[in-house]
């Protein structure tokens, strides 16, 4: 269930959380209110850390391949400094920024602006990942969103590690992570159990299109 705020006063500043386990859609949905936000003539700044290069050293790229310009800071101080004139400001893989993070949202919706925040809320350990607890906590508005488990089909909101590694900053593609379910998710590190995850092409679409016209 989609918690977005509706009907607040201009100028009025405020914290939505977007969270989940990898590939539950957290970067589609804050792209997706970005979009919005751009479209009702907002102006609208994306970030995201430097560290989040698996897709594009810039833009804010899903999963599934939907891409918005951003830009790259080293640390949660320089979102203040970017995102003067925003009014809308979108910060992507925020379990990669220290706690300062949560001063630097404060700070921006005390000044008026709506901030969307998205990232992982566990590491592969299960643990809460700092920030995103204190986020949480100081969020007006939360969505938890949910995978589909690769070994069961159910639920997922667990991050399983399929890789050698204990690192728990792990820059993952689709090729270090599976979504699980509580009951399938086998920390550290388990094997792989569900199928390569690949983005939904064109011509993927176009097979289910020619599919249901049969």
């Amino acid at each position: 269930m989609l918690n977005e705020p509706s009907l607040v006063p201009q100028k009025v500043g405020w914290i939505e959380v977007v969270c989940g386990g990898m590939f539950s859609g957290k970067t589609e949905e804050l792209i997706r209110r970005a979009k919005r936000a751009h479209i009702a003539g907002q102006k609208v700044v994306v970030v995201k850390p430097k560290v989040d290069n698996r897709y594009d050293d810039e833009d804010v790229v899903s999963h599934n391949q939907n891409v918005l310009p951003g830009l790259v800071v080293d640390t949660a101080d320089q979102i203040v400094l970017l995102t003067g004139e925003a009014e809308v400001v979108c910060i992507d893989e925020a379990q990669f920024f220290d706690l300062q993070l949560m001063n630097v949202a404060n700070t921006l919706a005390n000044d008026g602006k709506r901030v969307i925040v998205a990232g992982l809320d566990m590491d592969f350990e299960g643990r809460p990942f700092e920030p995103m607890p204190q986020m949480l906590a100081i969020a007006e508005y939360v969505t938890k969103l949910h995978a589909v488990c690769a070994e069961s089909g159910t639920m997922a909101h667990y991050s399983q590690r399929v890789v050698d590694s204990e690192d728990r900053v792990l820059v993952g593609e689709t090729d270090a992570y599976e979504p699980r379910s509580r009951h399938c998710y086998r920390p550290p590190v388990d094997e792989r159990r569900g199928r390569p995850i690949t983005p939904i092409s064109a011509e993927d679409n176009s097979n289910e299109e020619q599919n249901s016209d049969d």
